[in-house]
Formats: C-alpha cells, sequence, structure tokens
C-alpha cells in the first residue's frame, strides 16, 4: 500500500511547497502589519483587543493553516490515513474556528461589517474549512479527487488572508489619515 500513495502525494509535493512558502511569508507579512496597527491603536485612532481578535488574527489562523496543510501534504507519509487524521481534525478546528470569529465580530463595536465582510470573514472561512473536512471523509476511497478539493481549499484559505489582509490595511489606513483623526503629521505641529 506505500507504493500507492507515496506517488499520489508526490504529485502534489511542487504545489505544496509553492503553498507553504508563500504562506509562511505572508505570516511574516501579517506580523509586520499588525505591529504597525498596534502603534496605530496606541494613538487612539481605533479600536483595540476586539478587531484585532475579530479581524487580524483570522487573517494569521488561516495562513497557519494553509501553511500546515502544505506541511502535512508534503511530509513522507508511510500511511494515508495518518494525514487524513490530521487534515481531519484541522477542518474540524477550522469550523470550530469561524463560529468563535463569527461571535467576535458580532461582539466587537470598532467596525461595523457590511456583507462583503461577512462573507470573506465568515463564510468563505467556513465553506473552506467544511470542504476539507468532507475531502478527508472522501480520502479513504479515490483519494485523486479530494486531493484537488484539499488543494483548492489551501489555495482558499491564501486568498482569504490576502483579501482581509489587505482590507484590513486599506481600512485602517483611510481611518488613519482622516482629517478627524490626528496623524503625526498633525501632532508635530
Amino acid at each position: 500500500m506505500h507504493e500507492a500513495i507515496v506517488p499520489i502525494l508526490q504529485e502534489w509535493e511542487n504545489f505544496y511547497v509553492i503553498i507553504g512558502s508563500a504562506s509562511a511569508a505572508l505570516i511574516g507579512l501579517t506580523f509586520v502589519v499588525v505591529t504597525l496597527i498596534a502603534s496605530i491603536q496606541q494613538r487612539g485612532i481605533l479600536g483595540g483587543v476586539e478587531g484585532t481578535a475579530a479581524f487580524s488574527t483570522p487573517t494569521v489562523v488561516h495562513f497557519c493553516a494553509a501553511f500546515l496543510i502544505a506541511a502535512i501534504l508534503s511530509a513522507p507519509w508511510p500511511v494515508l490515513w495518518l494525514p487524513d487524521l490530521l487534515l481531519s481534525i484541522i477542518g474540524l478546528a477550522g469550523i470550530g474556528y469561524v463560529l468563535i470569529i463569527l461571535r467576535r465580530a458580532r461582539r466587537q463595536s470598532s467596525y461595523r461589517l457590511v456583507l462583503e465582510d461577512w462573507i470573506w470573514h465568515v463564510t468563505l472561512p467556513f465553506v473552506a474549512y467544511t470542504i476539507l473536512f468532507v475531502a478527508t471523509i472522501m480520502l479513504a476511497g479515490n483519494p485523486a479527487p479530494p486531493l484537488f478539493f484539499i488543494a483548492a481549499v489551501t489555495v482558499l484559505l491564501v486568498f482569504i488572508g490576502i483579501h482581509n489582509s489587505w482590507d484590513t490595511v486599506t481600512y485602517l489606513t483611510v481611518e488613519y489619515f482622516r482629517p478627524d483623526n490626528k496623524s503625526p503629521k498633525q501632532t508635530e505641529d
């Protein structure tokens, strides 16, 4: 059985090396952005911990999930059920985490979410983690089709992270430089 499994995962090796590397780089960039956000929040311009917990932390979690999926599927597994089990745990944990994101997004008061926010911060991650979990159930039968779904989920998680990071940065930039907020240029005079 080892010979039947290793080739099917080896065919995905380059894909997951690219996705894993991209996810790791984006995690690092997100930390830089969060550091910049913290300096803005210290000036009292934006909401604090609630907004970060609802928007920035999930972005890092989605990038980390993509990175972890890539790492799991790049490892030389002797049997398929081991990565299958780990991926199903990620899927279930992701579904649970999206429910936490939903609760945090509703409770935070620093920003009023619009439809696009609900789609990108709650709906798409929920769909991604649900597809991941369902794909792991199907993986034991014919592994080829579920591996495409898992790959699509991994790419979707990276795109969700990119979109949400960009959305946060553009929102914070606009808020920071609004005339009614005190920017560094205004406070130096």
